[in-house]
């Protein structure tokens, strides 16, 4: 990776981002919000996966685990860790922790993960050749063990 700040290094505070998304939530409304960043981290997914080499390498799912949580995890860009990536028939499940959309929301939120979404999808379309209608299943903060995202076939 490279240094795009020589300084203060490449890296933000959750703090900062999270507040990026309450204000276009304030300005768009949070389904406009939703629609935003879950296409722009679908942009970046796509471009993180042909910086890695990847695109349509279509390998088992737990090298995708691997590619994943490498690129988005703590040795990563710090996204979200990648516990695993499974198939479920045609349908690709990928469980992640320590969303940055999570980040700092108390227990019953209705925050939805829509920027790690769209960048967890965007790598997975990349690197296996296909477009998914993506969904998040399960939310830590609502019960769930994971933030859940299954990818279904278009």
């Amino acid at each position: 990776m490279t240094n795009l700040r020589p300084t203060l290094g490449d890296y933000s505070s959750v703090v900062c981002f999270k507040a990026v998304i309450t204000g276009v939530e304030d300005t768009l409304g949070p389904d406009g919000a939703a629609v935003v960043f879950t296409r722009a981290g679908r942009v970046r997914g796509h471009s993180l996966a042909k910086e890695l080499g990847v695109s349509n390498s279509n390998p088992a799912t737990e090298e995708i685990t691997k590619i994943l949580d490498g690129a988005l995890g703590k040795d990563g860009t710090r996204l979200t860790g990648v516990a695993s990536v499974t198939k479920q028939g045609d349908d690709y499940i990928v469980d992640c922790f320590d969303t940055v959309c999570s980040a700092g929301e108390v227990q019953g939120s209705d925050r939805r993960c829509t920027f790690t979404l769209g960048a967890v999808q965007g790598a997975i379309e990349e690197i296996t050749g296909q477009t998914f209608m993506a969904e998040q299943t399960e939310s830590v903060l609502r019960g769930g063990q994971y933030d859940r995202f299954v990818f279904s076939p278009l």
